[in-house]
């Protein structure tokens, strides 16, 4: 991983400063405020609709806040390609033509500039990055080939191939078997020793628990932020998610348990 030029050293990777965004005169984030150190793991966690997604794109410089400011390193989101943004699963034509090594490349294009061939030193980016995530025997498969895990390892493969520097991935989990989850989590481990920066938004709240540094309990504000044994209080929880929880006593403590369906059919549960 090599430095970027434009980052300074002083300031955090990123930082969120009184961000906030409307849709149709609709508030989905509302005068966010936090920021990162270099390798952190953060899990956003949060409601379906609590502006997750909005938040990640605000970011990676997709969308503009409507007001507010967010810096990576020191500079705007547009200045950088640290930055790598890995979507839902279920927003990819995955019938596209084209095969695992193709989408990786893709990662370099900001680095190729347009209308430039891809030389040497990208494609040893791209068998790098494809060896990091454990696929390389895949790289001439074409996409809806690979297992869903597969296909995560695939867009994180691009990141790195990207050299980014701070990843933010939506729901990368969802829908992947024990396994398969438990091979991306070791994978984000990884990535801390490349002091690769991650966020990773998520409705499962016992492996945020688990697995993260700082949890980021979102409802269009921050409800919470910081040590996950704190954030995820049963007074947190209920401020954030409102009716959709119901809390029980435990032998072992307060379960919170998620009565709203996910899309997945799933509840999510963990102990204060």
């Amino acid at each position: 991983m090599y430095p970027h030029s434009n980052h300074q050293k002083d300031k955090p990777i990123l930082d969120v400063r009184h961000v906030s965004v409307r849709y149709g005169g609709r508030a989905a984030l509302e005068n966010i405020i936090f920021h990162l150190h270099v390798g952190e793991r953060i899990a956003v966690v949060g409601p379906n609709g609590a502006g997750k997604s909005t938040l990640f794109k605000v970011i990676s410089g997709v969308l503009p806040p409507n007001s507010g400011e967010v810096t990576i390193s020191g500079s705007q989101p547009t200045a950088h390609s640290c930055i790598a943004y890995i979507p839902q699963r279920s927003q990819v034509d995955w019938n596209f033509p084209v095969s695992v090594a193709d989408v990786v490349m893709m990662g370099r294009s900001a680095k190729l500039g347009p209308l430039n061939w891809p030389k040497k030193r990208d494609w040893d980016f791209v068998n790098h990055a494809l060896e990091t995530v454990e696929i390389v025997n895949l790289a001439n498969r074409q996409i809806s080939q690979l297992s869903g895990g597969q296909q995560q390892r695939m867009f994180i493969a691009r990141a790195l191939a990207q050299e980014a520097e701070l990843m933010l991935m939506d729901e990368p989990l969802t829908g992947l078997d024990t396994p398969a989850q438990e091979g991306l989590l070791d994978l984000l481990d990884t990535l801390r020793e490349q002091k690769v920066t991650v966020m990773v938004a998520t409705h499962d709240l016992e492996q945020a628990a688990k697995h993260f540094d700082r949890i980021m309990l979102l409802n269009k504000k921050i409800v919470a932020f910081g040590d996950p044994l704190k954030v995820l209080h049963s007074e947190n929880l209920l401020h954030a998610y409102g009716g959709r929880f119901r809390t029980v006593e435990g032998t072992d403590g307060v379960l919170t348990v998620d009565d709203s369906c996910c899309d997945e059919g799933e509840h999510n549960s963990i102990y204060d």
